[in-house]
């Protein structure tokens, strides 16, 4: 598996993208690698043995179809999508602006259900393809100052699985991956309340998985074809698990680290109110 195949990555210029890139070429695979820093993506090119840069805008959605094809075109065919590129958000809602929301659902959300989409009838008239859908422990719970990220997210999850269930007997197998914190610029990129940049990060993300490890337990699971993998340890994958076996329990987790004042500790480490 792998060896030979093409896949396409978004958000491949750095973080779960790129380690993914790198351990799919290491694999035999062909990779079209997209997102918007060119540099960055030419520099993760040249560690793989076969890859073209295919860099856009990610809510540039009047390009997706032409897009699509040039992806296509490359090799004749597009074996997976990698639904990978996203920003995330810290920021209470209350205090949050609208255009924050838009953003980030044209972002998280849509942006990749346009490539699917784009992908998806061409990918059943070959037989089949996989998706690969990375939304995060965020999609399956609502987390405190990620109100936004948390819609957008659980969205994607919803989208995938419902493409899932109606294209598995076409041959398309869809596989949505839940991570928790993985050492990325994840939270030094998020969005703030008006929108700006964060620009610090979070020491559960400095602390947390290496996007190597994170990029080969990704590649295991869908080897194995398994349709979710919660991609988390400790107390993030207990809460995911905690959502579907006692909601309540969750619901009361979730207020009480707010009362205990997890969204003050958040908003003075960006040095914001």
């Amino acid at each position: 598996m792998f060896a030979q195949e093409v896949w396409w990555v978004t958000g491949a210029s750095s973080g779960i993208g790129g380690a993914l890139a790198r351990a799919l070429s290491s694999r035999g695979a062909s990779l079209i690698l997209s997102g918007r820093n060119v540099a960055a993506l030419e520099a993760v090119a040249r560690e793989c043995s076969d890859a073209l840069v295919l860099p856009f805008e990610a809510t540039d959605f009047d390009r997706i179809p032409e897009l699509a094809a040039r992806a296509w075109d490359w090799k004749g065919r597009v074996d997976a999508l990698v639904n990978n590129a996203g920003i995330s958000q810290r920021s209470l809602a209350i205090e949050t602006q609208f255009s924050v929301y838009q953003r980030m659902v044209a972002v998280d959300l849509l942006a990749p259900i346009a490539l699917a989409q784009a992908l998806l009838p061409r990918m059943v008239k070959a037989g089949g393809g996989r998706i690969v859908a990375i939304s995060s422990v965020a999609g399956i719970l609502g987390a405190p100052m990620r109100s936004a990220y948390c819609a957008a997210k659980h969205g994607l999850i919803g989208y995938h699985d419902s493409v899932r269930a109606e294209n598995e007997h076409l041959g398309i197998q869809v596989h949505v991956i839940a991570p928790g914190s993985i050492r990325t610029d994840v939270s030094r990129n998020a969005l703030t309340a008006d929108g700006s940049r964060r620009g610090v990060s979070d020491p559960v993300i400095d602390n947390g998985m290496p996007p190597a490890e994170a990029a080969g337990a990704i590649l295991a699971a869908v080897e194995a074809g398994k349709r979710e993998l919660v991609l988390a340890k400790g107390a993030e994958y207990d809460i995911a698990q905690l959502r579907r076996r006692d909601p309540e329990a969750l619901f009361d987790r979730m207020s009480e680290m707010v009362r205990a004042g997890y969204a003050k500790s958040m908003a003075g480490s960006t040095g914001k109110s």
